[in-house]
């Protein structure tokens, strides 16, 4: 049985944790449906004040051809399923494969309003190969709940995921 719970108050010593666990839980593990999942439930123990955290995947567009974000592992309510690229948040990582700190989702223009609750939101692209594969989507229902420092340690969490996922 796994217990990972989070002791640390200080920002790098709680990524720092957070990362060893999410190591722990994928090391060896072929499966990058099982390790997205694992590591929602981590950043849903680890991180106070979210309301969402998970992963969309990128997958071929129901129509039209190309590709798009798909819905996947994630620990909240109900969301959306489908994301077009460029399209809200994570859209506009998965387009331009950059981190996008969101302090208040309602002045992002496009924003997708999946939960009415959230107010910001942090999103990270995930890349193998140099593409990318995924996003990082966390949600918080208060304003500005994002800080450089989380930013920081989700995208070294999303550098040791990309070949595992």
């Amino acid at each position: 049985m796994y217990d990972f719970k989070p002791t640390a108050a200080d920002p790098a010593e709680l990524y720092r944790d957070l990362l060893a666990a999410a190591d722990a839980l994928t090391d060896g593990e072929p499966d990058g449906v099982a390790n997205m999942a694992n590591v929602a439930a981590l950043l849903w123990e680890f991180l106070p004040d979210l309301n969402w955290a998970g992963f969309y995947r990128v997958g071929p567009a129901k129509t039209g051809g190309g590709d798009e974000l798909v819905l996947g592992p994630f620990v909240g309510r109900p969301a959306c399923i489908r994301i077009p690229f460029g399209k809200g948040v994570c859209g506009t990582a998965a387009a331009s494969g950059a981190t996008q700190l969101v302090a208040d989702v309602h002045a992002f223009p496009g924003h997708i309003a999946c939960d009415a609750a959230s107010a910001s939101e942090l999103v990270v692209p995930v890349v193998r190969d140099g593409r990318v594969i995924a996003v990082i989507d966390l949600d918080s229902p208060s304003l500005a709940r994002f800080t450089e420092a989380d930013a920081a340690g989700i995208e070294a969490l999303a550098a040791m995921l990309g070949p595992r996922l």
